[in-house]
Formats: C-alpha cells, sequence, structure tokens
C-alpha cells in the first residue's frame, strides 16, 4: 500500500455501511460508499401504505448505547417512538397464547411451563458445557429440558430468525450462546441478565419508522454515498485496490463490503476465489411479510408459533399495539420450513396470514401489504460451515450481519470499532513526502 493518506471504498448503504461511512467522516478519514439501489437502509426498510407505518424486515430495535449515542448526535429525540419494555412476549402453543417467562414474575405465573418444567430450567448450571457441533435444538434439550424448549425456547429462536434450531449448531448460532456460557458458566444466567437489560432498554422504531435512523445518518454523509452505482467487481493494483462500476472505477486503499453473503462472493470472485466460493453456500430464510389491519384488546410484543401446531404462520409482531400504530400487525411466513410458499399469489398468502390470525386472536384481520423477502434472514444452518477460516487480502473486509452479530445495536457498534480501527492504522502509518 501507498503512503498517502488512506482512502477507504465501502460496498453497501445498509445500517453497517452508513454507520462505518459516518464514523469515518467524524474521524477526517476520506472514503466512498456505493449503494446499488435508490435509497439508503439495505434490510431496514419503512413505508407509509394508507396511512399506515409499515416494516418491511426487522419491526424494531431496542434503546441501547449504540443507538442512544446516534439518536442524540443525530438530533432525532423528537422522532422516537417507544414501548413499554414490560409488555409480555406471547407463544402460541397447545391452541392458545401462552406468556413468554422473561421476569421472575412471568417465570412463577407463566402457563408454558409446568412446575415441574420450572424445576427442570432452572437446573440447568448443573448440565454439561455446550458443544460447538450440537444443534440449538439438542443444546437448548439438554440444558433447560424438553419442555421449555418446545413451548417457549424453540418458537422463539427458531420464529425470529425463520429457521429450525434442529438445524442450526450451536457453534453457528446468530446469538453466541457458547461464549456466554463459557464466560458465566451456565447458559441461564446470561439469559437473566439479558432480560433484565431488555427491562433497561424500551423497544424503539421512529415516527417514520426504522427507516429514519439510515435516512438520517446517510443526510449527514451525503457527500460519500453514491446510490444505484452497483459494483461490477473489485481488483487488486500496485496502490491498492480499484472498485469497478459502470459509472467509474473508484481507486481505495481498504474495502469493506456489507453486502448479502452472495453478493460478496460475485464481488470476490477474481480477488479471493476460496472465499467467494465458502461465502456462496451459506443459505438464506426467505419471509412473507404480510402486514394486517385488526382492532383486538391484546397488550404486547407478539407471538410465535410453537412448531407442531400447524399453522403457516411463523409469528406476528403487533407494532400497533406497541407503538401505537393504529391495528398494524406484522405476520411472517416461510421460513426455512415452508420457502415454497413466497411462490403463493398475494391472494392466498393474505388468506393463510388472515385465517391463522383470527384463529389465534379470535379478530378478523384485512391484508394492507404483503412483501416478499428472498433473503430474510440468514439461515445460521450447517452451511454456515463454510465460514470457519475465511481468508480475504489485506486491505478487505466483510462487515456484514452474517459474519458477525445480527441486529442493529451489533452493526452499529461494529461500523465504529472498525472507523476506530482504521483511524488507529492512519496514525502508524508514515507519510508520503509530497513530490516536488
Amino acid at each position: 500500500m501507498h503512503g498517502n493518506p488512506p482512502r477507504v471504498g465501502i460496498v453497501g448503504a445498509g445500517i453497517t455501511g452508513l454507520a462505518l461511512s459516518y464514523h469515518l467522516d467524524e474521524r477526517g478519514i476520506d472514503h466512498v460508499v456505493l449503494e446499488a439501489g435508490d435509497e439508503p437502509g439495505g434490510i431496514i426498510r419503512s413505508s407509509t401504505v394508507d396511512g399506515n407505518v409499515l416494516e418491511h424486515g426487522p419491526q424494531r430495535a431496542r434503546l441501547t448505547g449504540p443507538i442512544e449515542a446516534l439518536v442524540d448526535e443525530l438530533d432525532l429525540h423528537d422522532a422516537t417512538v417507544t414501548a413499554d419494555p414490560a409488555l409480555p412476549m406471547f407463544v402460541y402453543a397447545n391452541g392458545s397464547l401462552g406468556t413468554v417467562p422473561f421476569s421472575i414474575t412471568k417465570f412463577f405465573t407463566t402457563d408454558l411451563l409446568s412446575w415441574r418444567g420450572k424445576l427442570r430450567l432452572l437446573a440447568e448450571p448443573l448440565t454439561s458445557q455446550g458443544r460447538e457441533d450440537e444443534m440449538a435444538a439438542e443444546l437448548f434439550t439438554r440444558k433447560f429440558g424438553e419442555e421449555a424448549y418446545r413451548n417457549f425456547i424453540g418458537p422463539l429462536f427458531g420464529g425470529i430468525y425463520g429457521s429450525d434450531p434442529a438445524e442450526m449448531p450451536a457453534g453457528y448460532a446468530p446469538s453466541p450462546i457458547l461464549k456466554l456460557e463459557r464466560r458465566s458458566g451456565s447458559l441461564l444466567r446470561p439469559a437473566l441478565e439479558t432480560a433484565l437489560e431488555n427491562e433497561r432498554n424500551p423497544p424503539l422504531t421512529f415516527e417514520e419508522g426504522l427507516q429514519q435512523l439510515p435516512r438520517a445518518i446517510a443526510r449527514e454523509v451525503d457527500e460519500y454515498v453514491h446510490y444505484e452505482r452497483p459494483v461490477q467487481g473489485v481488483q487488486e493494483t500496485a496502490e491498492g485496490y480499484v472498485i469497478e462500476t459502470e459509472a467509474g472505477d473508484e481507486f481505495v486503499d481498504r474495502v469493506v463490503i456489507t453486502t448479502p453473503a452472495d453478493v460478496s462472493a460475485d464481488l470476490l470472485e477474481d480477488l479471493a476465489p476460496d472465499a467467494a466460493e465458502r461465502l456462496d453456500r451459506l443459505n438464506y430464510n426467505p419471509l412473507a411479510v404480510v402486514h394486517l389491519y385488526a382492532e383486538t384488546d391484546h397488550e404486547g410484543f407478539g407471538y410465535q408459533v410453537r412448531r407442531d401446531e400447524g399453522l403457516h404462520t411463523l409469528g406476528v409482531s403487533w407494532n400497533g399495539k406497541l407503538f401505537d400504530r393504529d391495528g398494524v400487525y406484522t405476520a411472517f411466513l416461510g421460513g426455512m420450513d415452508e420457502p415454497e410458499l413466497l411462490e403463493e399469489d398475494d391472494e392466498t398468502l393474505g388468506r393463510i396470514a388472515t385465517g391463522e390470525f383470527e384463529d389465534v386472536m379470535g379478530e378478523p384481520a384485512e391484508v394492507i401489504n404483503i412483501t416478499r423477502l428472498d433473503r430474510g434472514f440468514p439461515a445460521w444452518d450447517r452451511s454456515w460451515a463454510a465460514t470457519d477460516d475465511l481468508e480475504f487480502p489485506d486491505g478487505i473486509r466483510l462487515a456484514t450481519n452474517y459474519t458477525a452479530r445480527m441486529g442493529i445495536p451489533s452493526r452499529l457498534r461494529e461500523a465504529r470499532q472498525l472507523a476506530e480501527t482504521f483511524a488507529e492504522e492512519r496514525a502508524e502509518r508514515p507519510e508520503t513526502a509530497p513530490s516536488a
């Protein structure tokens, strides 16, 4: 690499790429962001349909440190909408909604666990440590008991990602469960710590939806971000790297790729063929997102569905109840078990979603909108073995939700850490004397 001040090329203007741009700008590091689409946010996408604010990707975030810092810096306080963190989450099991035991009170009162099941769960610290090759379903059942796994751990852990925990190796799980266990000596303790932390960090969205956050970041770094400029490839040069686009090439010292695995694989095919082939193996779970309108008296976050209930619905987020959005509910269908559902027409998907919603909630619903996500969430299945020992040329980095933790706070945290790394590298790097 040459001795001039570094320039960073960022592929993708999702939340990670935008946050990285923001923190690089704070540190005075030259960079460029190239985005194939026409708007910021990536998988975080919000819209307003018939006056209803709808989320087409993540439904909410938590007001944790990384988000709170940006809310302050971007002056978004007046646009924030928060919910009561003590509201219940439910699982549809045995034909009714049961309360997930996320607190001591709910643990003693939940009907998702018998007293025998509760005692078995509390015995978790006495069980042996989890293994990297153990499936998440096997691990949770062995640690917490069959009843706890079947009635709420499995539906929550699998339903959130549209995956089957029986197909998710514990070593690749999106939540670092084995690291947490090694640190704490059990899984029960970090679970309780997370529950307490969630009670301190309320659910969050914004008046215009979650995408208001990446849009606000994008306004701050507008001079660096180029939309509708898809990257065709990345090549190495004597001076660094060239990012190829139809509108012209960008010459940089560092490249940060934030795109989905298959897109990243295409970009790295010439530069890092082994890594590209590995990334191309990773599976995603497709999701149909069906936005519904209904009038109900239920209060809470929503519900996930136990796998043996015979429903196509994976879960339903109660955005209307959480954020006072006038009866908006978001149902998720498809996932790992039924990817073929996305091939059904809108009428069929709507009929399934409304019919099953009425079966669970006891109230009719009507369809507002349907969105199909070919890459709903990373599957975190056996294909993740391909990520072992990924190697990239010096100066090439992945900053993604499939090589690190998911969730908006985690994406913001990684972006800040990466910007700090680049700033440290710049500080250690000798400047080239100016030419005569």
